[in-house]
């Protein structure tokens, strides 16, 4: 009985040892590899929150643009993100097609919210002003620049 059950212990010793042990894991597919590519993928968010708010503002106060063009016009840079923008070679690219089809999302949500509420288009755009003021100044610098 010892000897069977000696056995299956130097089974699975011999294949934990004969697994080869690799010190770094490789990166995933989301995490950019480039210098600038991990440098928007930090930022994206603050940066797609600034341009819709940006967008948002600019439509409310603006009169010769109306919500369906802001529609009109997001819809190609969503679906080149969808289709195209998440399976380029370039790290940088695929964050920069990133926040620009998230800021066309958060600016067609402020669209459609303008279309419902009317004038309160105006403090969602203050709310994701303050969102992304939070982001930013929330920050601290010394965690993007330990990374190297």
């Amino acid at each position: 009985m010892s000897e069977s059950q000696a056995e299956p212990e130097t089974q699975a010793e011999s294949k934990t040892q004969a697994e080869p042990k690799t010190q770094a894991e490789p990166k995933t597919q989301a995490e950019p590899r480039s210098e600038q590519g991990r440098w928007f993928y930090q930022r994206r968010l603050k940066i797609a929150l600034g341009i819709a708010v940006v967008e948002g503002i600019f439509v409310a106060l603006a009169n010769d643009i109306s919500r369906w063009t802001v529609i009109a016009i997001s819809i190609p840079i969503i679906l080149f993100y969808v289709f195209a923008g998440r399976n380029l070679d370039s790290d940088t690219g695929r964050q920069i097609s990133w926040i620009a089809a998230a800021s066309q999302a958060f600016t067609v949500i402020l669209c459609v919210v303008a279309a419902v509420l009317g004038p309160l288009t105006l403090i969602l755009a203050g709310v994701f002003a303050v969102i992304a003021l939070i982001l930013i100044v929330g920050e601290k610098p010394n965690k993007s620049a330990k990374k190297t």
